[in-house]
């Protein structure tokens, strides 16, 4: 143990007690002194005296203008937006490879590259290619055991989220729709995320993404000849619900059916209990360019709420009252709206469900029974070859 006025640290079984340059290190064998020379200790001094320089030549440098330190803290800002949409990329590149993994035993996974409308938001309307369709991917799950010479129901499946992508996440869905004999279209709209930054911006929400899924619907029928036109329904959740919900009303008579879970469906009142975060990913230049304050009836356009009187095919909704993303409110609107306008149309209200927002796409019972409820729902209309064992 030190004496008095020793300063001693332990460090496992050891006590080191200091000793001017020299070190004494009691071990369970004995004392042991380390010596400390004395070009460590100027080595150290020149280290420091280093440091203190460089210290004070940056103190010494002048403060930037305003106008630079904005410039600078706007382009490490575009760097990191970059980066982000990088590693996205990159995501997206390993999600790819995990599809065949999950369900390519059941499926046939491909993904292909097809084209919906022009931008909405043209940065230079005159410039080279400006007016030309907007490409993108969907991804397409053929059921393995489809037989010669049979005709299939198709479901478009649009994924959620203001800008996501179609993921794995949804891979024991897709396992389900498969295993009724379903081919299922799931196209990565504009605006989706994987793809860069200049994509992102295509971002159309309510708008030309909705001609997005009607373009992968025209393009599959034009593919595949295997695909019953008559049996084609739509199932989407949060935005994809709002996207099927929009399709319904633009297509009514190239759809037998649609399911939307949680489904956005005012943007105004989503706006108001939501925040000024997500109004800026609406009101941003690229997109549609004004706040709710400056342009209500545009929102009042990408709503479903706003547009029910053009329901003219069976649909089910599905919301949650403890749902911490598409408030029910949001949904008791569109129920509302639809029962004003006179419209026949099924629904359920799930009281507080585990889960939350995506309580029926868990892998809970609860969750399960949900989606055999959408299933039953479907498949009145949609007749695919069996039931999900």
């Amino acid at each position: 143990m030190p004496g008095p006025g020793e300063p001693a640290s332990v460090r496992g079984r050891q006590t080191v007690l200091s000793h001017g340059w020299n070190r004494v290190v009691a071990t369970e064998s004995g004392p042991k002194e380390v010596h400390v020379s004395a070009r460590m200790v100027s080595s150290a001094l020149i280290v420091g005296s280093l440091f203190a320089g460089l210290v004070a030549s940056v103190a010494a440098q002048p403060t930037p203008p305003p106008d630079q330190i904005a410039r600078q803290i706007q382009e490490l800002s575009e760097a990191q937006e970059g980066l982000e949409h990088r590693l996205d990329a990159l995501a997206k590149a390993i999600d790819d490879v995990a599809w065949f993994q999950r369900v390519g035993d059941v499926a046939v996974v491909d993904k292909w590259r097809i084209a919906g409308p022009p931008a909405a938001n043209s940065q230079n309307s005159t410039g080279l290619g400006a007016g030309n369709p907007v490409k993108f991917y969907t991804y397409t799950f053929v059921p393995r055991d489809r037989q010669p010479g049979e005709k299939l129901p198709m479901l478009i499946l649009p994924h959620g989220g203001v800008h996501a992508d179609f993921t794995t996440y949804h891979a024991h869905i897709i396992r389900e729709l498969i295993a009724q004999g379903y081919v299922v279209v799931a196209p990565d709209y504009r605006g989706s995320t994987g793809y860069g930054r200049e994509f992102y911006q295509l971002i159309d929400y309510g708008g030309r993404e909705v001609d997005d899924i009607h373009a992968s619907r025209e393009w599959a029928l034009e593919s595949f000849d295997f695909i019953d036109p008559q049996r084609i329904g739509l199932i989407g959740w949060s935005h994809g619900g709002l996207i099927v919900l929009m399709e319904t009303f633009a297509h009514p008579k190239d759809y037998a059916c649609v399911f939307a879970g949680m489904p956005v469906s005012d943007l105004i009142q989503r706006i108001g209990y939501q925040g000024k975060s997500y109004e800026d990913d609406f009101s941003a230049k690229y997109h549609i360019g004004k706040t709710v304050n400056q342009d209500i009836a545009e929102y009042k356009r990408r709503s479903p709420v706003w547009s029910v009187d053009k329901l003219a095919i069976p649909l089910l909704i599905h919301t949650n009252t403890n749902d911490e993303d598409v408030n029910v409110i949001e949904v008791e609107h569109l129920i509302q709206a639809l029962k004003a306008a006179g419209k026949k149309f099924e629904y359920k209200v799930y009281q507080d469900a585990a889960g939350g927002h995506s309580f029926d796409r868990m892998d809970t019972p609860l969750a399960r029974q949900a989606r055999r409820e959408v299933y039953a729902f479907l498949a009145r209309y949609l007749k695919p070859p069996r039931a999900l064992p």
